[in-house]
């Protein structure tokens, strides 16, 4: 694990290297949380809904009409009935 040493600034502020931003992919506006775990400052990357989407290992098939005629099914036995 790489380790650097940073100073906490003005308001709390810690500002985190260029590189290590771009090494994780981190760019401005990202959400992150923050957690204390046993006395450390731990950040955790929010990964974005959509890239997950696109990366995650597909586990389902289905062809967006079927997805459609499924929907319409459920919508028609829910409000139908």
């Amino acid at each position: 694990m790489d380790q650097i040493t940073l100073r906490v600034g003005k308001k709390g502020a810690i500002y985190i290297p260029k590189k290590i931003l771009s090494d994780l992919n981190i760019k401005e506006g990202d959400p992150v949380i923050v957690k204390i775990y046993e006395n450390k400052l731990v950040l955790e990357i929010i990964p974005d809904p959509l890239t997950l989407a696109i990366k995650t290992k597909k586990w389902a098939k289905i062809t967006v009409e079927d997805f459609e005629k499924n929907s319409e099914a459920m919508q028609r036995e829910m409000y139908d009935a």
